[in-house]
């Protein structure tokens, strides 16, 4: 069993920046980033092999994501910048204990309770 507790969401104006943090209780093999907006299906946004460091990022985020890990203190982070009000979501922390990460959410093992991330034109 994995806990997953994210933290860092909070409010900003459309260009500023902020820092998503989920700290992971135990071993974790595959990271991810999801969101969510009001009346949307839940949708990935970013993913890292925590043995490798290997990251892949949907589309729209490319350029001003970065997902990152630190392994020795089993955190994951998603560095957000020039951020847009369409980034307005909850922000939730997945983990894939094997396999491909993937896209499908159906498919990660673990989840966070999230964080929202408003930004504001």
């Amino acid at each position: 069993q994995v806990q997953l507790v994210e933290s860092g969401g909070g409010s900003v104006q459309a260009g500023g920046s902020l820092r998503l943090s989920c700290a992971a209780s135990g071993y974790t093999y595959c990271m991810g980033w999801f969101r969510q907006a009001p009346g949307k299906e839940r949708e990935w946004v970013a993913d890292i092999y925590t043995a490798t460091g290997y990251t892949y990022y949907t589309d729209s985020v490319k350029g001003r994501f970065t997902i990152s890990r630190d392994n020795a203190k089993n955190t994951v982070y998603l560095q957000m910048n020039s951020l847009k009000p369409e980034d307005t979501a909850m922000y939730y922390c997945a983990e894939r204990s094997s396999g491909f990460c993937g896209t499908t959410s159906a498919l990660w093992n673990y989840w966070g309770r999230g964080t929202q991330v408003t930004v504001s034109s």
